[in-house]
């Protein structure tokens, strides 16, 4: 645990120290997001443009994550417990790619619909059988949402180009048993 630890902080202090502006907390065991680390970034958070927290064992995440990292172009949350986001996602206007993919989301996290710049969603390996499509159809910069391995309804994969200017990604149909 104590090693864990050591690693957050040295990763936290190599940010603040060099001013980048991503904060790379992968693989830390983490279990929330560390309350410390909003005072030990107070400085810099504004100029965090990525942060990945992937393959940690978070099951939220606050709104105050979210407004204090209000210039995210690049949130990777793959590999946690999520299963929603905080409506305060939607304030996240410069958000552009945003991993949830091997997480525990039983539905699409509908505030992703109104993130303005949100270009690519990745779902894959959650439990998503619905999906917004009227939503997601208004969503005028989405490129890219990807939702294979998922269980999604016959009618998601009714949504071919024209109708959703975006690529949607689904795993190739199970084959009907013979009865």
């Amino acid at each position: 645990m104590g090693e864990a630890v050591a690693r957050v902080a040295r990763k936290v202090n190599d940010t603040v120290e060099n001013k980048t502006d991503s904060l790379d907390l992968a693989n830390c065991k983490l279990m929330t997001f560390p309350v410390g680390i909003y005072k030990a970034m107070r400085s810099v958070s504004e100029g965090i443009r990525r942060i990945s927290l992937a393959n940690n064992e978070l099951k939220s995440i606050t709104s105050r994550f979210v407004t204090t990292f209000s210039q995210l172009t690049e949130l990777n949350l793959a590999g946690n417990y999520l299963h929603r986001l905080p409506e305060e996602i939607t304030s996240l206007l410069h958000l552009r790619a945003i991993d949830l993919s091997r997480n525990r989301f039983r539905r699409f996290p509908e505030p992703l619909a109104t993130v303005p710049a949100l270009e690519t969603i990745d779902l894959e390996e959650n439990e998503i059988a619905e999906v917004p499509t009227d939503k997601l159809a208004s969503m005028a910069l989405l490129r890219s949402l990807n939702l294979r391995a998922n269980p999604v309804g016959p009618e998601v994969r009714l949504l071919v180009r024209p109708l959703v200017p975006f690529e949607l990604l689904l795993s190739p149909e199970e084959p009907l048993p013979k009865a």
